[in-house]
């Protein structure tokens, strides 16, 4: 089983990881979360969204725009299958 190299990133892997816990996120909640920027965050998500990992919507939330971004079920699949190719590739560490 192969590790995605969309996913392998340690950003991009905490961002997946993250979402799970949630059903979807505010953008500025996930940037804080993450400790990292507006732009950085923005690359990352770009990215996932651009193989379906992730939907990003824009939105009204207490009367200001927002951008929140969710976990797809293709994402979470994805990550899934990252997460236990890792564990194939470490099984054999004591």
């Amino acid at each position: 089983m192969p590790l995605d190299p969309t996913i392998h990133s340690p950003a991009r892997l905490t961002l997946m990881t993250a979402l799970t816990a949630v059903s979807e996120v505010e953008f500025a909640t996930l940037r804080d979360s993450l400790g990292v920027s507006d732009s950085v965050l923005s690359k990352h998500l770009s990215a996932l969204a651009a193989v379906h990992y992730v939907k990003v919507r824009k939105g009204s939330h207490l009367g200001r725009r927002t951008t929140w971004v969710a976990l797809t079920t293709t994402g979470r699949a994805a990550l899934s299958a990252h997460v236990a190719a890792l564990r194939e590739i470490i099984a054999g560490i004591e």
